[in-house]
């Protein structure tokens, strides 16, 4: 029998953390690691932990705490108590936060209500696409949808074609401060479809390109009209965006093409864009729907279709996984709606996880400002971190939950058999560094760690024109990665 989240914390940290050699940890900042006492044969064969830091040659901060996770006794710290930007490590927050107030088998749902009868075929009233918020709806599952009208015996809708997108607040971005362009920072809402991403290929033609802007998935592809793009003749910028009369409007500088490619843009407007997808897919099945139209209050009517969601826990190993924004974003409002609270920002709802945290958790240092780890005025310390991965651990469902990470050799290559298992989330943005999670010993031993790295000055003096490329960023996080992985093999030779 597990104990709940709200109980955990009173032995593992106050027997642990909070008493005897480690309690100096949470007494005063430790900037130097204690001393680990190696196995005899590993003396002299394992790097110290300052000369990896060193090595490295990594500017900017880095931090990072080990512990026990059944003692919580603090193995190896450096800085532990140094508060930087997460990334999108603090998903492995919002994985917590979401199973705490949803629960593991919560599921969103997109229905179809109609506001009056069917009758030989007709309906007499509106029709209502009515979203709960589900950040893994895709084309493919509206066209889903779209057969259960058409298998309810609906062929024709004398009424107006309606959409409520009010199950989440709408947000045009998550980071009003990342480029216009890029796929990972598109709107919310209580509507969402394809992660909210609309699908841009191109291919030169004679006299210029050919372009299509669909909505992709695996079975369906059909054009949008929510969203358009013209090819013009310019150096920079790469990419404009401007909303004209309710359509995304989008250039692309003709020199950033080449011959042929595609890629994925953000949708500023996710309810009307999976509201006329949803017109397009209902026309193949010969119902012709009026132009859609938001509606503002719950609907209320009779249900004739209805798509669920795979079970959070399944919906957050996704996440988890691929790392998706949308994803983190929607659940994590959820969540804060399903205690209670009603943010109309992700501030505000990133405010309601940090207070979580604190009162959980003991965490009351962290700040929150989203629920993906995209805004980098989050703050997070390795010590918070490592204690929240602790306090979790007894009930195990975060780690089955988090992406195998392999140990790597000093070439790099995945030492494959090792018999240290690596269970963690990575966090990457413009030189910020993150990895978090749980190492597994052979002899059953388990322990929870997090390593934060950030140039701070760096990522500041970055212009717009730079952020989704920015001069010296790859080589910045590949010498992060590799002091992380320095770290994972110190720390497999040490405590395993």
């Amino acid at each position: 029998m597990t104990t709940p989240l709200s109980q955990l914390s009173r032995r593992l940290f106050l027997a642990g953390l909070m008493a005897g050699p480690a309690a100096s940890a949470l007494g005063a900042p430790l900037d130097r690691s204690p001393v680990p006492r190696p196995r005899p044969e590993l003396r002299g064969r394992v790097a110290d932990a300052a000369q990896l830091i060193e090595a490295a040659g990594l500017s900017g901060k880095f931090a990072f705490a080990l512990v026990d996770v059944e003692t919580g006794t603090l193995l190896e710290a450096h800085k532990p108590l140094l508060g930087l930007a997460p990334a999108s490590v603090a998903k492995s927050v919002t994985a917590l936060y979401a199973l705490d107030a949803l629960g593991p088998e919560f599921r969103f749902s997109t229905r179809l209500i109609a506001t009056g009868p069917v009758t030989g075929g007709r309906l007499e009233g509106d029709l209502v696409l009515a979203g709960g918020g589900d950040p893994t709806l895709d084309t493919d599952l509206l066209g889903d949808l779209a057969a259960q009208l058409k298998a309810a015996g609906v062929t024709e809708v004398r009424g107006r074609f309606l959409y409520h997108a009010g199950a989440l607040p709408g947000l045009p971005a998550i980071d009003p401060g990342q480029p216009p362009q890029v796929g990972y920072n598109p709107a919310i809402s209580g509507l969402n479809l394809n992660f909210n991403r609309v699908h841009f290929e191109w291919r030169r033609a004679a006299g210029g390109y050919a372009v299509t802007m669909d909505a992709r998935a695996r079975r369906y592809a059909p054009q949008v009209g929510v969203a358009r793009i013209h090819v013009v003749d310019r150096a920079t910028p790469v990419y404009t965006y401007a909303s004209n009369g309710g359509i995304d409007e989008w250039t692309v500088a003709q020199g950033a093409l080449g011959a042929e490619g595609a890629r994925w843009l953000p949708v500023r407007r996710p309810a009307l864009y999976c509201a006329e997808v949803f017109q397009t897919l209902a026309r193949s099945h010969g119902i012709v729907l009026a132009t859609p139209q938001e509606v503002a209050g719950a609907p209320a009517g009779i249900q004739l279709g209805r798509i669920d969601s795979a079970p959070l826990a399944e919906i957050l190993r996704g996440m988890l996984k691929y790392s998706t924004n949308v994803t983190a974003e929607a659940v994590g409002l959820a969540s804060t709606i399903a205690r209670g609270a009603r943010p109309q920002s992700l501030a505000e709802s990133g405010q309601a996880m940090t207070e979580w945290l604190q009162t959980r958790m003991g965490a009351h240092k962290a700040r929150f400002v989203d629920h993906s780890g995209l805004g980098d005025a989050s703050r997070l310390s390795p010590m918070e971190l490592v204690r929240t991965l602790a306090i979790a651990a007894p009930e195990g469902r975060l780690r089955p939950l988090l992406k195998d990470i392999p140990i790597r050799d000093d070439a790099g290559r995945p030492q494959t058999g090792h018999p240290v298992e690596v269970s963690a989330k990575t966090g990457t943005l413009n030189f910020v560094s993150a990895l978090a999670g749980y190492i597994g010993a052979p002899g059953g031993r388990q322990m929870a760690f997090a390593m934060f790295s950030a140039d701070e000055a760096r990522r500041a003096r970055l212009g717009p024109e730079e952020m989704e490329h920015p001069p010296g960023g790859k080589a910045w996080i590949s010498r992060s990665r590799a002091l992380q992985q320095d770290f994972l093999r110190r720390w497999a030779d040490l405590y395993a």
